[in-house]
């Protein structure tokens, strides 16, 4: 992820975590109807601001050699690829701490821009900032353009190789620098929180702790109800407003009633779609993907993550419903609130609800999807989202049809655990952060209680999507300020108790 200047040459060159929703009735209880961790309808917007899709961001680029395959010995395992990593030494003092930032899928660049917390520490710390792009997204692409041509080369993507890319790069960027004996912190929110966490499981010897901020690494197999992240996210608009609430509830209807009556050519003018839809689902997809990620990054200040929002979105999407008249119907007025998502800016005539562009290179998340990262997901009929119960066999099918592959449901908690997490990280693990607004559907997921002194859990009621890994501003509210202020005071134990014992080791020598 980092430029070339330390370990080759150097060019300057962007949350959740899955699938989209189903666009028709033969998949709605498949694996595509699983929300992404970053949803793809926010970069249709973004591919028409090409501003937006390079930020500035005080971080050097660098591509480090990577190899292909980091866990066999044949010959291909060595082929190289270069993978992107950004560099910010301005605060660092050598033999400082590394703060590393375990990225997402997606291009590395979106997500520095969006971690202005290790930023803000930085200073405080004498830390060297580093965030790694994850191989296959952004522009660390093993095979090129043909990367994800077929199971033969999207076969090197998991969570495992990504993992031990970034074991690789740490070392090699210690030994380069001639700092080795600098502690490592690792930092993610969302997917990338649930590698920072499983990075300190499996490289212990690598980094000394980590911060996972909404990592919902208990959203497998049925540690998690399937139906807790549809669930919370209608929790979120009940408590904002129950009119609101029983609004959206009744939309689904609606908006069959109107393809059904009147036609795909009156839904697709109701919608102001910029072509004809040519399914009744890409609408009512359209709806719930803006209520989901509102939901997500339902935030207390201004932002620009997903999309440009106001601050607590939720209840300002409530407010637009809820300020309508009585006599509007209920599709007018969840697309006016869906609205406030897609054109909170005022700058859209239309709006693409088919067929969106991947502009930061995220659809390798459907082959993860697929094989390793299958989080099993539903809809109660307390939801106020249409309801369905999820399918393994319908998955299974979908991805043999896309893939050519036969997912593994198990994986993950074999490989890395979840099932008793708390008593088994309670002898096992150490120096772990979890952090997770209860606002925040993916919550569910992650661990919300502490498991040791060590491995602990900051909770906040009103906190959305790793909202704690976001730069600090004079309008965040004061628990906020309180539950960064609690990250930094334990990351600065860890790295003292690391000096500390240091210091005795070489006292000893």
């Amino acid at each position: 992820m980092r430029g070339r200047e330390i370990m080759g040459s150097s060019t300057t060159s962007l949350l959740l975590l899955l699938f989209l929703y189903s666009t028709n009735v033969a998949t709605a209880t498949t694996v595509k109807s699983l929300p992404a961790l970053f949803p793809r309808a926010t970069y249709q917007s973004l591919s028409e601001n090409p501003k937006k899709l390079k930020p500035k961001i005080p971080y050097k680029t660098h591509y480090f050699p990577q190899i292909l395959d980091h866990f066999t010995f044949h010959p291909r395992s060595y082929k190289i690829f270069h993978q992107k990593y950004l560099i910010n030494d301005r605060s660092w003092q050598r033999g400082g701490p590394i703060f590393v930032y375990t990225g997402n899928e997606g291009d590395i660049d979106w997500f520095a821009s969006n971690t202005g917390f290790l930023l803000d520490i930085a200073p405080k710390f004498h830390a060297l900032l580093v965030f790694i792009e994850h191989r296959f997204y952004g522009e660390s692409l093993p095979f090129g353009d043909d990367s994800y041509k077929s199971a033969e080369t999207l076969g090197f993507l998991t969570s495992q190789q990504a993992l031990a890319d970034f074991a690789v790069l740490i070392r090699s960027l210690k030994q380069n620098l001639s700092t080795e004996a600098s502690p490592v912190v690792v930092f993610g929110g969302s997917y990338g929180g649930m590698l920072a966490a499983w990075f300190r499981l499996k490289y212990p010897h690598i980094a000394i702790g980590a911060l996972a901020s909404s990592a919902p690494i208990l959203q497998f197999d049925d540690i998690t109800p399937w139906s807790s992240f549809y669930d919370a996210v209608s929790q979120d608009y009940k408590e904002a407003s129950s009119n609101c609430y029983e609004v959206i509830k009744g939309s689904w209807a609606e908006v069959e009633s109107v393809a059904h009556k009147e036609g795909l050519a009156e839904l697709s003018r109701n919608f102001r779609a910029c072509k004809r839809i040519k399914s009744m689902y890409s609408a009512r997809d359209w709806l719930e993907e803006a209520f989901v990620y509102t939901a997500m990054v339902n935030y207390p200040t201004e932002s620009n993550f997903m999309m440009p929002l106001p601050p607590y979105p939720v209840e300002k999407m409530c407010k637009i419903i809820d300020g309508l008249p009585s006599t509007a119907s209920k599709l007018s007025r969840v697309f006016a609130a869906a609205s406030l998502y897609y054109n909170y800016s005022a700058t859209e005539k239309c709006f693409q609800l088919e067929n969106e562009p991947d502009s930061h290179g995220l659809h390798g998340w459907d082959w993860q999807a697929c094989t390793e990262m299958m989080m099993p997901m539903s809809c109660s009929n307390d939801s106020m989202f249409p309801s369905y119960d999820f399918d393994y066999k319908e998955a299974k099918k979908d991805c043999k049809k896309s893939f050519g592959v036969t997912p593994r449901p198990h994986w993950i908690t074999t490989e890395f655990g979840g099932k008793r997490i708390d008593q088994v990280l309670k002898r096992f693990g150490s120096n772990i952060i979890f952090f997770n607004g209860m606002q925040d559907p993916w919550s569910r997921g992650s661990v919300l209680k502490n498991i040791s002194r060590s491995i602990v859990a900051i909770v906040a009621e009103k906190g959305a999507h790793h909202v704690d890994l976001r730069a600090a501003t004079k309008d965040d509210p004061d628990w906020l300020v309180d539950v960064r202020k609690q990250e930094v005071e334990i990351i600065k134990s860890w790295i003292d108790e690391y000096y500390a014992d240091l210091k005795q080791r070489y006292n000893n020598e």
